[in-house]
């Protein structure tokens, strides 16, 4: 077991200005409350906390997430609280220690409907702290090392989710290195013969061939001293796993599999790195359709970097990745690059991707989903997906999952586009809809007037919005049975309260809801879109049963003095269910932020002004204006379905401005009074969803300060 000053040791080695003494400090109180625990191969139970946390010392990460690791497992497993953790270390670790709990307590390998809700909350934790997940991973790698320990059941259910859930994950969130050693490590456990099969014959080709790796390396360096281009170059043999899935995939055995080897070459600035591409392939030939450029168009977690393939010595296959040292930086350490410290500071990573936008543009595309079903494969897709990037016949870039087709290009330019496409020319050729589509490919799709999307389809497309527009548009063709479904779910749910349900009351209630007519209702109760309490209740409120009162407006926060009077920030316009803290003002009394407003970075020096609140439990009055931008297609009738779908929500508009005017499209700027945040999230919802809102962006004017 690593000792405290061997833990602290290696974290001064990055950052000599860590506080220390709290880091030691926590591996005491994790010590005492471990004391007497054992892992099941025999050894002290704190000696895993530990190992944690020298896997996250490798990655260069802050003291808070390396004091978590140390106690990741106390609340948990030990005598402790969140209380207690929160009074020596702080809400800050006793919030990411909570957290990974909770993660660690979720069945994600369970049923569909339970691991669609079980992934939400995986992704509801990451929203609120990346670092929440990296302990989580650097937990799960620790106990893939050492899972000899567990009973031979234990093994095999921990490395299929492992395989199946937490590398991916890694790999999406940049971490290749550790993907690759998560998927061997399971590798080993669900394949044990196969992995062994590939060893010996890696053991077999090394006796024929010599040093391969040794060699090439060699060569590189040769050609880019020759060119005077300064790099490093480091060469290795790709993992078992890694080789497996390539002989799965191109169908081939071991002797036919060319590219097993990788190189990494290491520059100081960008320019070079193509001029290293430039030399790489003077001197060796490029392998057609293997060449990817990840610098000029990144991938969407940060990652950049030059891949190609040649034929290198005795024609065999080399795959080399090109990159300077901070998109390596990057490369290795993903999204966890944005907490890195180097030399005490925070390492300002120009390539590290910020892990909230991030986090928050997944969760945006994954809160769009409907069933559990939908909702898995947006995450399977947004997980798994490796990207392709076709053009269209304008050069605009379009980025696309592996195994897209010219469907997914369609809608992924327009809705309109996807519904009317009747075929679509890949490089100027006439191609099935069901093509898949390669990097660089140009599409051009060919679209029909009274074109609509078949079922079929859905078989056909690949990503997610595809997906979602096609069953919308096949739901709207389902219309008359949703008619008849509504007209039976309401019938009951009136004569539930000892009423009935006659087309003069849907009309009343169509009214209120801001639809066309009793029809339109009895639609949408069918396809789920409203449900049958909110019909009833626009008629018979005092008839259903636990109907929440209104908060009164001058109570609806918790932790102000009877003195002092609030207001909320006009900046950032928070809203009920969102976090947020109080600034005392001057002859104004407390000021209500949000916790991510960019105004409280100014206040960081003034503590003593700072007043932790937080919003009343239960139903707020809709009161609460935010302003929304958002930019529409200049067609008729847009304006007026776009302010009908805030009515259907139930939320007023409270003022509305016109941005900016163009021949096609219109900027807006609308103040919606809202109740919290779950009605902000499900007007956003429906707004997203219309195809005729091309962006929509919560608008913080920071110039009205308090």
């Amino acid at each position: 077991m690593i000792a405290v000053e061997e833990l602290l040791e290696k974290v001064r080695a990055y950052n000599p200005k860590s506080n220390v003494d709290l880091i030691a400090e926590a591996y005491r109180y994790g010590k005492d409350m471990h004391e007497g625990q054992f892992r099941q191969s025999g050894e002290p139970y704190f000696s895993h906390p530990i190992e944690v946390a020298v896997l996250l010392t490798e990655q260069r990460l802050d003291d808070s997430t390396i004091i978590t690791a140390l106690l990741h497992d106390t609340i948990e497993d030990t005598n402790s609280t969140y209380t207690e953790v929160a009074e020596k270390f702080g809400v800050e670790i006793a919030e990411l220690v909570d957290g990974v709990t909770k993660l660690t307590n979720l069945q994600l390998s369970s049923s569909v409907a339970k691991q669609a809700e079980n992934f939400r909350k995986l992704f509801m934790a990451m929203s609120k702290d990346m670092r929440v997940i990296l302990v989580k991973l650097a937990d799960r790698l620790h106990n893939m090392r050492t899972i000899k320990s567990m009973r031979p059941e234990k093994q095999m259910q921990k490395a299929r989710e492992t395989m199946d859930i937490y590398a991916p994950l890694a790999g999406r969130m940049g971490m290749q290195w550790m993907r690759e050693e998560l998927e061997d490590l399971s590798f080993h456990v669900l394949n044990p013969e196969a992995r062994n099969s590939i060893m010996r014959r890696f053991i077999t080709l090394q006796k024929e061939t010599g040093d391969v790796i040794q060699k090439i390396t060699s060569d590189i360096r040769l050609e880019l001293q020759t060119a005077g281009i300064e790099a490093s170059v480091l060469g290795r043999a790709k993992k078992p796993h890694s080789i497996w899935r390539k002989m799965e995939q191109k169908e081939q055995g071991f002797s036919r599999l060319s590219d097993i080897y990788g190189f990494r070459i290491v520059t100081s600035n960008e320019a070079d790195c193509y001029r290293v591409l430039g030399a790489i392939h003077q001197r060796w030939r490029a392998v057609p359709g293997r060449f990817k450029d990840y610098i000029s168009q990144p991938k969407s977690n940060g990652y950049r970097s030059i891949h190609t393939t040649v034929s290198g010595r005795d024609g065999k296959r080399v795959e080399v990745q090109i990159r300077t040292q901070q998109m390596h930086d990057v490369a290795e350490v993903g999204v966890a690059a944005h907490w890195a410290y180097k030399d005490g500071v925070r390492d300002a990573n120009p390539f590290a991707v910020d892990p909230a936008k991030w986090v928050a543009s997944l969760n945006e595309r994954f809160d769009a989903a409907g069933d559990h079903d939908e909702f898995l494969e947006h995450v399977k897709l947004e997980m798994y997906s490796d990207q392709r990037f076709c053009f269209s016949p304008k050069g605009d870039v379009v980025k696309l999952p592996r195994g897209a087709t010219p469907l997914d290009f369609a809608y992924a330019i327009h809705t309109r586009i996807g519904d009317g496409c009747v075929g679509a020319k890949v490089d100027g050729i006439r191609v099935p809809l069901w093509t898949r589509l390669k990097n660089g490919q140009s599409v051009e799709i060919v679209t029909a007037e009274g074109q609509r999307p078949q079922a079929t389809w859905l078989d056909i497309v690949a990503t997610g919005k595809a997906k979602a527009a096609i069953r919308r548009s096949l739901r709207e063709e389902d219309r008359e049975r949703f008619v008849k479904l509504g007209a039976e779910l309401s019938r009951v749910a009136f004569e539930h309260i000892g009423k009935k349900s006659t087309t003069k009351a849907l009309d009343i209630v169509a009214k209120h809801m801001a639809l066309k007519d009793a029809d339109e209702v009895l639609a949408r109760l069918g396809s789920a879109e409203i449900n049958a309490r909110d019909v009833v209740s626009v008629l018979y409120p005092d008839l259903i049963s636990g109907a929440e009162d209104e908060i009164d407006p001058s109570r609806t926060v918790v932790g102000l003095s009877s003195d002092q009077s609030f207001e909320r920030a006009r900046c950032c316009q928070p809203v009920p269910g969102e976090r947020i803290v109080g600034i005392t003002y001057r002859g104004k009394g407390v000021v209500i932020h949000g916790i991510d407003c960019p105004v409280l970075s100014d206040l960081e020096d003034e503590p003593e002004r700072w007043v932790d609140l937080q919003w009343h439990s239960g139903r707020h009055a809709p009161i609460y204006s935010v302003s929304y931008e958002i930019t529409i297609s200049n067609d008729a009738g847009v304006l007026g379905r776009i302010c009908t779908l805030i009515g259907e929500q139930h939320a007023n508009i409270s003022d509305l401005n016109f941005v900016d005017r163009k021949p096609d499209f219109y900027k807006l700027l609308v103040d919606i009074d809202l109740r919290d945040a779950e009605h902000l999230h499900n007007v956003r919802n429906v707004l997203q969803a219309d195809s005729d809102v091309a962006s929509l962006a919560r608008h913080r004017d920071l110039e009205r300060k308090p």
